[in-house]
């Protein structure tokens, strides 16, 4: 299930109040500054830092390919 075009306009990173990144396929946020990814379960964003994954230089790289490949772009423009 896709999240709300205009719920994700405003989801930001929990910390550090920056844009996220959706990956839709994997019902996941990834925030790349801290290298930390959020849960979606049954379409609803876990955005608490407690239950937040921080990921591995490794799986960092894989997702920021996958941004790259996939054209995927952040939840908000942080300008």
């Amino acid at each position: 299930m896709a999240l709300d075009p205009q719920l994700l306009e405003i989801l930001a990173c929990p910390e550090d109040k920056g844009p996220l990144l959706y990956f839709e396929a994997d019902e996941i946020l990834y925030n790349p500054r801290l290298q930390r990814r959020y849960a979606i379960t049954d379409g609803i964003p876990v955005m608490l830092i407690d239950e937040a994954e921080e990921l591995s230089d490794d799986d960092h790289g894989a997702l920021m390919a996958r941004v790259e490949a996939e054209g995927i772009t952040p939840t908000f423009n942080a300008d």
